[in-house]
């Protein structure tokens, strides 16, 4: 007992020496002057105490606001109860790698359904790795940013292959070795599963941080970039590093959110130079109404400024000035998105029955392992390189048919359904859709494909849905028949039929025609 008592002790001893070297005014002033010279890589001595922080005493005052905030607040998620109850290191960095990459674009009420699938599916690392292609695009279907899910395989096979299943422990490390995870998401694994201390910057944490810095420049730019992750670094809690970075991006997918921020449920409300701003120019606009001449009318009296005269590149740029409408919502600022380029493309729907009980089967190509929804199922399509005459579209799809199937096509039996409009992340992709119905049901003579030919296959109406189709196929095929079948026609919403089809609602148009953005 005595010698349990005595080993207490010293534990103590060393916990309060070790504290009152972190909490000693040398300490402080190295601290400090290190966050300084990281600042001035990117802007003056002027500009550091406007958008970094104060000193230390601010730093760990945000760092205790945020964590218990996010002990009391934060969402139960299943990738974060596996980062706590996992004890077993690369199953817990897998499981929030299989996290991070899904939730890249994509909202966490969509991904955690796909999420808790795919865990439920391949529980490790091994699991994914000794699965094939095909199987992962099928699980990943619908998700979007398709090529998330092909670079998490192979990722898999590389760590079992090259690493005897033992995930890469830094986020050097994971950024360097491992396809598709780059420096968000090699921080957000290695402070989460292997408690290293370095900061994230995601969508959400940008704004956070250019919200409480008041940073208004491009948040893209080379410069405020780099600034951001300065910041980030010099803010994570060295204690509990996933629980910060955690907690900051909670902050912004929950609280700090682009439209609609809370400000008044804000733990660090203190901190936020936006939110300051906007009370200051409140309280002037309310000393202006109660008549107090002695008020300044610039909405931008006693407010502190970065100390740059001029040509800052955190602050908002000059032509972009304070906006009062928008509030905290002037941080941060984006440039003008670049639109996304024009395509078109032909595409068949081709449709048979079976001899025997009459089941619909379509006719599915796959895409190549490469570029644009690779390795994913599609209507038999071409892209086309410039505007052709509806003759020369049939001709184009006829001869594509004819190199898949052989004689089972005849041109007289394309029937044009109308034009779709799909809009994906960066492309604006028409597709010219035609369709056919073949006639001889037992046909088969698909010819055996060459080396340089996609693979193609049937498949029945009820298994479409669960190959590794598009999003948009599958909202076309779910449509196919017309609302009126599917009972989802809406109330008080007339359809009309196109001019030439005759008093016919022609189906392949009709469940293409809406514009439906979908990530690659």
């Amino acid at each position: 007992m005595s010698k349990l008592r005595t080993t207490v002790m010293g534990r103590k001893t060393s916990l309060k020496r070790k504290e009152n070297v972190m909490n000693s005014p040398q300490r402080k002033r190295s601290c400090h002057e290190q966050i300084k010279a990281e600042l001035l890589r990117v802007a003056s001595d002027k500009e550091i105490g406007y958008h970094s922080f104060k000193d230390l005493v601010e730093i760990h005052s945000i760092r205790a606001s945020l964590l218990s905030w996010y002990a009391k607040s934060k969402r139960q998620l299943p990738w974060r109860r596996m980062a706590v109850t996992e004890s077993d290191l690369n199953k817990r960095a897998y499981a929030v790698w299989v996290s991070e990459i899904m939730l890249q674009q994509t909202q966490v009420a969509t991904v955690i359904n796909y999420y808790n699938k795919w865990m439920q599916r391949w529980p490790t690392l091994q699991d994914l790795a000794k699965a094939t292609l095909e199987e992962v695009n099928e699980m990943w279907s619908g998700l979007g940013y398709y090529s998330r899910g092909r670079r998490l395989h192979e990722g898999a096979q590389k760590v079992l292959s090259e690493f005897k299943s033992e995930m890469p422990k830094s986020a050097e490390e994971l950024q360097k070795l491992l396809p598709g995870v780059g420096r968000y998401t090699a921080a957000a694994i290695a402070s989460i599963t292997f408690g290293q201390v370095t900061g994230v910057v995601d969508g959400n944490v940008i704004r956070v941080l250019c919200r409480t810095r008041a940073i208004g420049a491009d948040s893209t730019s080379p410069a405020v970039t780099e600034a951001l992750w300065m910041l980030a670094n010099i803010l994570v809690d060295p204690v509990k590093p996933g629980d910060f970075n955690q907690a900051m991006m909670e902050l912004g997918a929950t609280v700090c959110t682009p439209k609609a921020p809370l400000c008044s449920e804000c733990p660090v409300q203190a901190h936020c130079r936006a939110y300051q701003r906007v009370k200051k120019e409140q309280e002037s606009i309310s000393k202006r109404l109660l008549g107090n001449t002695t008020s300044k009318l610039s909405s931008t009296s006693d407010i502190e400024e970065c100390g740059s005269a001029g040509g800052c590149p955190l602050c908002l740029p000059d032509k972009e000035s304070w906006d009062s409408d928008l509030g905290v919502r002037n941080f941060p600022r984006k440039p003008t998105k670049k639109p996304p380029r024009t395509e078109r493309t032909l595409t068949c729907v081709v449709m048979r029955k079976r001899v025997n009980d009459d089941t619909e089967e379509y006719f599915l190509v796959q895409r190549p392992n490469f570029g644009l929804l690779a390795g994913m199922w599609e209507f038999p399509s071409i892209l086309l390189e410039a505007e052709l005459t509806e003759k020369k579209q049939k001709h184009l799809i006829f001869d594509r048919l004819t190199e898949l199937m052989g004689s089972s096509v005849t041109e007289a039996n394309l029937q044009r359904m109308g034009e779709v409009v799909h809009i994906f992340s960066h492309i604006h992709q028409t597709y010219h859709v035609y369709g056919s119905s073949l006639v001889d049901a037992t046909a088969d003579a698909v010819k055996q494909e060459e080396t340089e030919h996609p693979s193609f296959r049937w498949v029945p109406e009820a298994e479409f849905h669960q190959s590794a189709v598009s999003t948009a196929m599958k909202k076309g095929k779910k449509q196919k028949h017309g609302p009126e079948k599917n009972g989802e026609e809406q109330k008080g919403r007339k359809h009309k039929a196109p001019k030439d089809s005759g008093g016919r609602q022609l189906s392949v148009d009709n469940f293409f025609r809406p514009a439906v953005k979908e990530p690659l």
